[in-house]
């Protein structure tokens, strides 16, 4: 059975964690074909929105497998090629998914499972779904992923409680504090995501990634320099096929037909 579930329907990519054996822990495998996934997605003109999801009852993801991530220092991989969708990988490099990512979390979401979920554009929680940052109760601590997202996503004393004291956050509270997007039950999931895949494929495709890169790369710079600087997306839409469909369409008052082309 693969590690990685990949499957493409219609416009949409979704992403699979296939090992609910070990609460979907992420071994030196499952980081490679996480590597794969990202890379495919991005590079397909054709895929529009990409859904990360866990398989089994248990977890979303508990983090990395330690005992099987070879080549490392403390069993921690360095290749860095998993958690790229807007997601850093192990190591510290940064791959950013240009498509928009919709997470969908369960269960356990500790660890490198966190800052996956942290990575995603938009976030759906079932409403048993905890997450936490475990390093400091197990004592151990060396990517360093998770606790910038948490500290950049989270109110300061709530991240800190996570970081320092190991306190772990429920679906409810990561709603009030903005983390997730919705609370759904387990059974009301697929109907929830389907709805926001929906929302996203509504839009135009274009303009949602040319969004979403000047909003990332606008975040690494003072909001003067960030309203002041181009973005390469932005300035490419004025040539598309969906530009023209999107003034079409509005001269003959009808919904627009994206090609995202």
């Amino acid at each position: 059975m693969p590690l990685i579930e990949f499957e493409v329907r219609g416009n949409v990519a979704e992403v699979r964690l296939n090992r609910p054996s070990a609460l979907n822990a992420i071994n030196a495998e499952m980081e490679v074909a996480l590597g794969g996934a990202w890379a495919r997605i991005d590079s397909d003109p054709d895929i529009r929105v990409a859904v990360l999801a866990g398989a089994g009852d248990k977890a979303f993801c508990a983090g990395g497998d330690l005992s099987d991530l070879p080549g490392s220092q403390d069993g921690l991989s360095l290749s860095g090629l998993s958690l790229g969708g807007g997601l850093t990988g192990l190591g510290g490099r940064l791959v950013r998914l240009q498509k928009p990512l919709i997470g969908v979390v369960h269960g356990h979401v500790l660890g490198l499972g966190f800052e996956l979920a942290a990575c995603c554009d938009i976030l759906i929680a079932a409403d048993n779904t905890r997450f936490g940052l475990p390093e400091a109760r197990a004592g151990f601590i060396d990517h360093c992923g998770p606790v910038h997202r948490a500290i950049r996503q989270l109110p300061y004393r709530v991240a800190m409680a996570m970081i320092t004291a190991s306190e772990p956050l429920d679906a409810e509270r990561a709603f009030q504090f903005g983390l997730v997007n919705e609370i759904a039950a387990m059974a009301a999931l697929p109907d929830t995501v389907e709805r926001w895949v929906q929302k996203l494929l509504a839009c135009s495709p274009l303009v949602s990634q040319a969004g979403k890169q000047a909003a990332l790369t606008g975040l690494e710079a003072s909001l003067e320099q960030a309203v002041g600087q181009r973005y390469p997306l932005i300035d490419a839409y004025a040539a598309t096929q969906d530009f023209r469909e999107a003034s079409q369409a509005w001269k003959e008052r009808r919904a627009p037909q994206w090609q995202g082309r």
